[in-house]
């Protein structure tokens, strides 16, 4: 409702231009809030606040000004001016009962929107490095960036799913090495076992998997067990491919997919990184100190300069990441999100700062990123720490298994991403009003029993009957609920906006309160024609709404529980 109440303030603007109340150039911008209040409306703005400067008036003045030339609406009751001059809308009947039939003909489509017009957006999330299982930070990372690609695709964003390996470097031979010593029966307490080599049972199935000469196909990788224990090169690429396989599984296991997986190993083979350095040369952004390479990162708002390349000749972290988002960038992706763990933090600044020394018109700012902070599972009042699979942490498989995926999904995507989060086994489990997700699953499912009930007391309904027994919803609390619905478009695009899966989730659990606390306060299934069909359409869009909320979750909608 509130494009319509701004559209109603457009046109009081303008009738004012005409009584030159205001100036005829002046361009106003219109914001309208929802009231924390109910005493105080529905919706409210400050524009008489934002206008009493240009115009030269008090802002109460303007506010008595702008409710004055507002066109007539059935949409409003009625528009008070409170304090310095905020203008306060009451909605009336009309206006919810357009809110709720909106609802019920849009269906699945109601809230979506194509703000996005079909431009490209990139979302790299998960890129856990090939060496073991996936912990519950990827968990995190995973829930995170699938939601954030459903609310883009939800608003009209052509969205690709990547997904980047880190397949060389340190961690991957150490890998290699751990198996090598499993494949030649060594455990980690022999002497010959790699000192920072890993340690999970994970290693040993991978080794026997090795020797038993297995082929494991994962994405774009295939690769047959040599059974040679001695061919450390064949035992690596065995390795990667094996643990990316698992990951695959579990991430398919947690409604994850990707469209583009992305070799870290590829920047160098085909040469971008060296491009990506040389065109920082040639800008002028570089400078030779000590051996080493260094950027002017400074130059950009760093607090210092950052060496690129040392003086053994190997890049620095970031010099990579600079060259694979030049990369995204030659590829059309006008926004680009990385949802990662807190511990990237440091590499932003740098990042941008390579892009910007590129000069190829890369907006300052870009990428996006969303870090997530740590996550701590509990279990009996006691955290958990250790997965004997993985040897040292809690697996993402791990939860599922315990809780399912559509409690894993909720608990990991509902909290803001900066903020860390306690992973309750136990609440996430209970089937109680204390567990969010099931809370907001139950009230979809309580809706489902009403239709049902309905069928077996011989009664019938349909979305047109019900519509036109709306007048017959007088409760205050069922005009609530419908304002409730009515918000939820707009709830989806902030979310968009701000990268902020949670908000979903935060608007569900309160929805689902809403209706929780209507249906144990109010009959629906009453003898009285009119007010059952209404009520009915009230619950039906309840349920509707947060069937397309959980599904921006990647959570189920079920119909029993």
């Amino acid at each position: 409702m509130k494009p319509q109440i701004a559209e109603l303030l457009s046109a009081a603007i303008e009738a004012l231009k005409s009584q030159n109340l205001l100036p005829a150039d002046l361009e106003a911008s219109i914001q309208v809030d929802n009231t924390r209040d109910k005493a105080h409306g529905d919706l409210a703005t400050n524009l008489a606040l934002t206008l009493a400067k240009p115009a030269r008036k008090s802002p109460r003045d303007i506010a008595t000004a702008l409710v004055a030339a507002l066109p007539a609406s059935e949409l409003v009751k009625k528009v008070e001016i409170a304090g310095p001059g905020f203008i306060n809308f009451y909605l009336s009947d009309a206006s919810t009962n357009t809110l709720l039939r909106a609802v019920l003909e849009q269906k699945e489509q109601y809230g979506r929107s194509n703000e996005g017009a079909g431009r490209k957006v990139q979302v790299e999330f998960v890129s856990a490095n090939p060496t073991g299982p996936l912990h519950i930070g990827h968990g995190r990372g995973a829930a995170v960036g699938d939601c954030l690609c459903r609310l883009f695709e939800a608003t009209g964003w052509d969205v690709t799913r990547e997904f980047y390996y880190n397949d060389a470097g340190a961690q991957i031979n150490n890998l290699a090495l751990s198996v090598q010593a499993r494949c030649k029966g060594f455990t980690p307490d022999h002497e010959s076992w790699p000192e920072d080599g890993y340690r999970g049972e994970y290693i040993v199935e991978l080794a026997k998997s090795y020797m038993n000469g297995d082929t494991v196909e994962a994405a774009d990788q295939s690769f047959t067990g040599a059974k040679n224990a001695d061919d450390l090169e064949a035992i690596r690429h065995f390795a990667v491919a094996y643990l990316r396989r698992e990951q695959d599984l579990d991430l398919k296991a947690f409604a994850v997919d990707f469209d583009v997986y992305f070799l870290e190993s590829s920047l160098y083979s085909e040469g971008k990184v060296e491009a990506a350095v040389n065109k920082l040369i040639e800008n002028g952004y570089t400078y030779e100190d000590g051996g080493a390479l260094w950027l002017r990162t400074t130059d950009f708002g760093d607090d210092k300069d950052r060496v690129m390349r040392k003086t053994d000749g190997g890049y620095t972290y970031f010099v990579p990441d600079v060259a694979y988002h030049f990369d995204k960038w030659q590829r059309g992706f006008v926004r680009v999100v990385n949802e990662q763990g807190a511990d990237h933090h440091s590499t932003i600044t740098r990042v941008r700062a390579g892009l910007q020394a590129l000069n190829a018109d890369i907006p300052q700012g870009w990428p996006d990123y969303v870090l997530h902070q740590m996550v701590t599972v509990m279990r009996g009042g006691e955290e958990v720490k250790i997965s004997k699979r993985a040897g040292s942490y809690v697996t993402l498989r791990d939860l599922i298994d315990e809780v399912g995926r559509d409690a894993t999904r909720y608990f990991l995507a509902a909290r803001k991403a900066d903020g860390q989060l306690t992973f309750d086994i136990d609440l996430a489990r209970s089937q109680s009003s204390d567990n969010p997700v099931y809370y907001i699953q139950y009230a979809h499912a309580r809706v489902c029993s009403i239709f049902r009930k309905l069928a077996e007391n011989n009664w019938s309904w349909d979305q047109a009957t019900g519509l036109a027994a709306l007048g017959s919803l007088a409760l205050n609390s069922e005009k609530d609920l419908i304002v409730k619905l009515g918000r939820y478009p707009e709830v989806v695009r902030n979310a968009a906006n701000s990268n902020e899966p949670h908000q979903i989730a935060n608007y569900l659990r309160d929805l689902a309160g809403e209706f929780h606390t209507y249906y144990n306060s109010e009959k629906t299934l009453v003898e009285e024609v009119d007010v059952r069909n209404a009520r009915l359409t009230l619950a039906e869009g309840v349920r509707q709404v947060i069937a397309n909320g959980l599904d921006l979750l990647g959570v189920s909608a079920p119909q029993e529980m």
